[in-house]
């Protein structure tokens, strides 16, 4: 049994070094290095190629940024940073002010007060859903219906780390 392994093994390494030896002789050093350094560029660019993320989406309608009560939202989902719908991550507070906005659900086709608490305190991560989704959103002036203001400046932890949709109730008729 010996001898038919040694002749294996002896055979296999005849055939590894004369493959090596032959594409050696047909591609040189430069040849891997460019090829190399094409891999290693393509895997560098990788994160910022466009990618569909329809199929997240589709996986948790509470995530996608078109979910009904995320109509007004502009921030970063505390759903997909730690947190949930309603609850800010561990680690961070809801804002002692917020914005309001008007929200159908197409369930029962009926609209609602949503009430966006940025949490404040914790870092913004990368991996967060971000959504603008500014349907019916007012100018600076109205302060209660405008999103675009960092709503933790009430806060003693300024930093923002990400928005809940908190429904209050029906919308007046």
């Amino acid at each position: 049994m010996t001898r038919l392994t040694d002749k294996l093994f002896k055979t296999l390494d005849a055939a590894v070094e004369t493959g090596a030896r032959s594409s050696a002789r047909t591609h040189g050093r430069r040849s891997f290095l460019a090829k190399a350094g094409a891999v290693l560029a393509g895997v560098a660019i990788s994160p910022i190629l466009p990618f569909d993320r329809r199929a997240k989406a589709a996986e948790t309608a509470e995530d996608a940024c078109d979910y009904w009560r995320h109509c007004a939202l502009d921030g970063n989902l505390c759903s997909t940073s730690g947190g949930s719908l309603t609850s800010c991550p561990p680690g961070s507070s809801a804002s002692a002010v917020s914005w309001v906005g008007t929200c159908r659900n197409p369930d029962d086709n009926k609209d609602y007060l949503v009430s966006y608490n940025d949490c404040c305190g914790k870092a913004s991560v990368s991996s967060a859903t971000s959504c603008y989704t500014s349907k019916g959103e007012r100018p600076g002036y109205r302060m209660g219906l405008y999103n675009d203001i960092n709503w933790c400046m009430a806060n003693t932890d300024k930093g923002y780390h990400c928005t809940v949709s908190v429904v209050v109730g029906l919308a007046d008729e």
